[in-house]
This record gives structure tokens, sequence and C-alpha cells, in this order.
């Protein structure tokens, strides 16, 4: 008897002293254009009726860190709080002249460029803070670029659990399969952000996540 209260209350005090954050430090990472803020906003429009950020074609439409507190997500009876962090596009280089080709005037070109630089180093810097990563790829390009390979090895350096989303499963370049042969180690999950595809097994994946923390 004696050992049996000596075990529970050892066990009362691990839960006490080693338990799991309330909430967790969500981080959205990957390449311009792969469709994080989508995605953020499609997780928030679904359990906070509010989305948290503009998207567009041209690249760099994110160029600050952007989050939203405690969003609470629920899945099979079970809840997840967590705070949502989008970040800009990751890019070894932002050239201004790319702006100019999609028709944005050189002053707002050249002013694009140097926000996008220097929200490329903060996302960078955010990493510090982040619990968990979900790195965000366009399932129709090729996955084995340098970006990616910083992203991950940023992630990888910090031993920081990742969940992969090959996103855009919805158009016919789509190819899943290659995003899981470049990153075998971690779990890929196919979505399409812009229409909510799969979006379950997402959520699924997202607690599955959580639990490495």
């Amino acid at each position: 008897m004696a050992i049996k209260i000596l075990a529970n209350f050892t066990k009362r005090m691990f839960n006490i002293f080693f338990k799991k954050k309330k909430d967790i430090s969500l981080g959205f990472y990957g390449p311009p254009n792969a469709g994080k803020t989508c995605l953020a906003n499609r997780i928030c429009k679904d359990w906070t009726g509010e989305e948290i950020g503009k998207v567009s074609k041209i690249p760099h439409e994110t160029r600050q860190v952007q989050f939203r507190e405690e969003v609470e997500i629920k899945y099979k009876e079970k809840t997840l709080k967590f705070k949502l962090i989008d970040t800009p596009g990751i890019a070894t280089k932002v050239d201004y002249e790319d702006f100019i080709k999609m028709k944005i005037k050189r002053r707002d070109a050249q002013k694009r460029a140097k926000e996008a630089t220097q929200g490329i180093i903060e996302a960078i810097k955010w990493l510090d803070d982040m619990d968990a990563v979900v790195v965000v790829l366009d399932s129709t390009k090729n996955p084995y670029t340098q970006v990616n390979i910083t992203i991950v090895g940023n992630l990888i350096s910090r031993n920081i659990p990742v969940l992969v989303v090959a996103n855009k499963v919805d158009l016919p370049k789509s190819d899943i399969k290659k995003i899981q042969a470049a990153f075998p180690e971690y779990d890929v999950v196919g979505i399409s952000a812009k229409y909510g595809k799969n979006m379950e097994e997402f959520y699924e994946s997202i607690f599955k996540l959580a639990k490495k923390v």
C-alpha cells in the first residue's frame, strides 16, 4: 500500500514539474508562394472565424511575421490550443527586378525587396521561439532546392518537431510522392489550403506533431 501511495505521489510530482506546455508555438515556414498564409487563413477561419493575413500571386506578400494567439482546434473529442505563427517566405536571394517584371514600379519593387529580406531574417530568428514547425511546400514544384534544404537544416539543428505539408494537391502537376522521397524522415500530408481539401488529415497530423513537443 505504501509503495502504491509513493508511486502515485511520484507520478503527480513528475506531472507538475515536467508537464508539457499548455500552449504550443506553431510556426509555418516554407518558400515564397507555397501557401503558408493561405493555410494559416484556412485554419484561422475554421476555428476563429477570421483570417490572419493577405495572400497574393506575387512572391513575398507576407513580409513580416504575423501570429494569432490561442487558436484552439478540435479533433475526435480532443482539443489543442496553440499560438499560430505565419512567417515570410524563405529565399536565398530577393531581387527587386523580379518584382518589376510583375509590373510593380521600381521604387515599390525596391521597397518590397528590402522588406522581404528583413522578413526572412526575422523569420529565422523566430525559430528560437518555436515548439514545432509546419513546413509548407508547393507540391507542383521540385522539393530539392537550396531554400528547402536551408529551412530543414535549421530545424534539424534546433531539434524542432516538423510536419511537412504538400500543398496545392488540387493542381494537375501535384506530386506528393516526390516530396515524401525528399523528406522521408518526416510525416508528409497532402492538402489544398485554397479549397480546404484533406484538412481533416492535416488536423490529425497536427495533434500527432504536438505529442512530440
